[in-house]
């Protein structure tokens, strides 16, 4: 069951703490990785810890998701580097976090350009292969912030929030032809840059939510590989929220 034997995906922010994640549970379904990422040390060495442990002969390339060239650039080279595309998973993502009153014009851009615009690119530019294979999964990583809102965080909220807009319309428009599109929108997850936070901020946060813990990215990418998966082949335009009760949302 959701096996991914023969198919071939690109994963933006795949040496990251959720990327990495994803990207191992598509290689341990048996999908052979584009890797991409705008540091070449980090996703040459993960490349080849995938390659060690799951072969496929995955490959890394590097992208510069601000770059509006490179960003046009990477689907056509995840293309003709694995021989088609099966599965686009933008993960990639930055914050900027500041009040409205205080938060600077290229704050609020640099968030959209990478957040949102790059993947309506990424996106636009996977349509013709996928159409041409009448097959394809594109799955974007949202967030809970992009539906409850979040103080200090109005560009990444308005991203998110966004990206869910963007894969409903994207969704409606290719479903006939055998490409499904759907968010996954994760709530707090543990990753190295929460492991820093204080005890009792952590604390604070884990009582926020039911389960009384943080996700792990092996439960974003499990809900990856499951959106991949020619059974999910009748989800689209859905987001799967995996937040651990933190918000209930329908």
């Amino acid at each position: 069951m959701f096996d991914l034997t023969g198919m071939t995906a690109l994963v933006t922010g795949s040496s990251g703490g959720i990327g990495s994640s994803i990207a191992r549970a598509l290689a341990r379904q048996g999908a052979r990785l584009a890797l991409s990422g705008s540091n070449p040390a980090k996703l040459r060495a993960f490349r080849d810890e995938l390659n060690e442990e799951f072969g496929h002969d995955h490959v890394e390339i590097t992208c510069d998701l601000s770059n509006t060239t490179q960003v046009e650039e990477l689907v056509p080279a995840a293309v003709d580097t694995l021989g088609k595309l099966d599965i686009l998973v933008n993960n990639a993502g930055i914050t900027r976090d500041n009040l409205v009153m205080r938060m600077k014009d290229d704050e609020w851009q640099q968030v959209m350009a990478i957040n949102l615009e790059a993947t309506f690119r990424l996106m636009r530019a996977s349509v013709r292969p996928m159409m041409k294979a009448k097959f394809g999964r594109i799955i974007t990583i949202t967030s809970i912030v992009g539906a409850t809102g979040n103080p200090g965080q109005t560009n990444y909220a308005a991203a998110k929030a966004g990206l869910t807009g963007l894969t409903k319309s994207f969704a409606q428009e290719v479903a006939s032809r055998g490409i499904t599109a759907n968010c996954v929108a994760p709530g707090f997850i543990r990753t190295p840059m929460t492991d820093v936070l204080p005890d009792a901020q952590k604390e604070a946060l884990n009582a926020r939510i039911p389960m009384g813990r943080m996700g792990e990215g092996e439960d974003i990418g499990a809900a990856v590989a499951y959106l991949s998966s020619k059974e999910a082949g009748y989800v689209t335009g859905q987001t799967l929220h995996v937040n651990g009760g933190m918000a209930m949302l329908g």
